[in-house]
């Protein structure tokens, strides 16, 4: 099945080339971009999490989409969705999320690529309900996840169950967006 292409006013959503992978690396080796990561990834990390990505759209048909901004970069970073591979008490579930190079935040490709990627989750594929989690200092993330319409109840916070008590980055938030939400914020919308 080919990976579905996404467009908005500035950006591509697209499959994953070859030549990604070394700009992919590059990011996921910048401790600005991993600080809020458990650590920064190897080259081999890096292509090894691109793999899965990939196998994940060849599985399930979605996945975290490369991001390109025609005109501007041919990669700067992914944003889209993902199973969570672990247990808590919101799995099964499907995430979205994004990490793009530091040159490229605060542009607003984060919220404007998550915005085509909630279309595809409630208007394809027909989910209920997509999450969103990060660690509590991670305000960036917050803020896109507010922007989307997102909302957050402390009460649903959870200990990460891949670190291990004691972690700085153990503690995570989680917002949620309910497709009934999603599709009122959208009708509301100013065109």
């Amino acid at each position: 099945m080919p990976v579905p292409r996404l467009r908005t006013d500035r950006l591509v959503l697209r499959e994953w080339h070859p030549e990604d992978r070394m700009p992919f690396a590059a990011l996921n080796a910048d401790p600005e971009v991993t600080a809020h990561l458990p650590s920064a990834l190897s080259r081999t990390q890096s292509d090894a999490l691109a793999d899965r990505i990939e196998a994940g759209f060849a599985e399930r048909g979605f996945g975290p989409w490369a991001v390109e901004v025609p005109g501007v970069a041919s990669f700067v970073g992914f944003v889209g969705l993902s199973v969570p591979g672990f247990e808590a008490h919101f799995t099964p579930s499907v995430e979205i999320g994004w990490r793009l190079a530091r040159e490229h935040w605060g542009r607003g490709y984060a919220t404007e690529g998550a915005e085509a990627a909630l279309a595809y989750a409630f208007g394809v594929l027909g989910l209920d309900e997509v999450v969103s989690f990060t660690v509590h200092g991670n305000r960036r993330s917050w803020a896109v996840m507010e922007r989307l319409g997102m909302t957050r109840d402390p009460a649903d916070d959870f200990d990460h169950p891949r670190l291990p008590a004691g972690h700085s980055l153990r503690r995570h938030v989680l917002y949620r967006l309910r497709s009934g939400d999603w599709r009122e914020r959208r009708r509301s919308a100013p065109r």
